[in-house]
């Protein structure tokens, strides 16, 4: 699924940001116009595509956002928002108003929450109002970027707050050239052991989990899949594709952590499928000199045979980012479309 950004603000500064780069490379005030977000919908349509996810930044910080969720409705679109629940309680009010009319098959939201210990009490309070009030609308999100991650929490949340059962599980990816708080490769084992040891209290609750691309197969024993193929019902992902993100100026790139590598324009492709393909070849042609963020990756079966895509390949691109050959290199590519 293809990913609108609305905007570039955003209400939080999360120390695992792997939107870091992008957000410092365009204008702050950014944010999508009438005539670019028509354009999109007119390409989304035209590529028989009828669903994809509004994010920012924060989507409920753009003006007119109530009304873009009214204008897909129109237009037949299905409208997923990733948003942190965080907004004034005027924005809040005119949500509650203006969308008590959508169904769970016209709109969701994905909430991704911060461990409430480490997030300000403020930010809490806003984030349960907004959870109160679209539960029936909402499932979760929570990037993992320490090894020894509590996730109790979101049982908690899930029960308390009536939200769909299942939590998307990403993890946070470092972003080539600048710096956020994320677990190396050497550190995903025991991050592995650490969400092993929460299936049984998310499978007495009935929450399954689903992972965002990135997580590889291997950190994780053959017992431990067994349990985590049971707990998501057997929808597991461990490859890696092309999410497509577009962001307020046309411009569009593969993924957050990737945003500065081969960021190209909407305006270069007639529709959606050559975007992906653009990006796939990408990604296929960076995988043949490294195939994954282990060594063991280079001899893996089940990256042969397409069931895991060897991690995130922006951990591969931080590796050699500071060597002065690559540097170079990737400062060309950058500006490459």
């Amino acid at each position: 699924m293809a990913n609108i950004l609305l905007t570039q603000k955003c209400v939080r500064s999360c120390p695992y940001c792997f939107a870091k780069q992008h957000m410092s490379d365009s204008a702050p005030d950014d944010t999508l116009s009438w005539e670019n977000l028509l354009y999109i919908v007119d390409f989304f349509d035209a590529s028989n595509e009828k669903h994809f996810s509004l994010l920012g930044g924060e989507p409920f910080l753009h003006p007119n956002f109530l009304d873009i969720l009214l204008y897909l409705r129109e237009r037949k679109f299905r409208t997923n928002v990733f948003t942190s629940g965080v907004m004034s309680n005027k924005m809040f009010d005119e949500a509650i108003r203006e969308l008590q009319h959508f169904t769970p098959m016209q709109l969701s939201f994905v909430v991704n929450v911060n461990d409430p210990k480490k997030t300000p009490f403020s930010e809490l309070e806003t984030v349960r109002r907004f959870l109160k009030a679209f539960g029936h609308f909402t499932s979760l999100s929570f990037n993992v970027y320490r090894k020894d991650a509590d996730m109790d929490f979101l049982i908690q949340y899930i029960n308390e707050f009536g939200l769909k059962r299942h939590i998307r599980l990403g993890l946070a990816h470092p972003i080539p050239g600048l710096k956020n708080t994320h677990i190396p490769p050497s550190g995903l084992r025991e991050m592995a052991q650490n969400l092993i040891s929460h299936i049984p209290q998310l499978n007495a609750n009935h929450i399954s989990l689903g992972f965002d691309c990135g997580m590889p197969m291997c950190i994780f024993t053959d017992q431990e899949m067994g349990q985590l193929y049971k707990n998501a019902k057997g929808q597991l992902k461990f490859t890696c594709g092309p999410a497509v993100d577009v962001g307020p100026d046309m411009s569009v790139w593969t993924c957050f952590p990737l945003s500065n590598y081969k960021k190209t324009s909407i305006y270069d492709f007639d529709n959606v499928h050559e975007i992906r393909k653009y990006y796939q070849q990408i990604m296929a042609e960076g995988r043949k000199e490294i195939a994954g963020i282990f060594e063991q990756c280079d001899d893996c079966e089940h990256l042969k045979n397409n069931l895991c895509s060897g991690g995130c390949f922006a951990h591969i691109v931080s590796k050699f980012y500071n060597e002065p050959e690559n540097i170079r290199k990737f400062k060309e590519v950058k500006n490459e479309k």
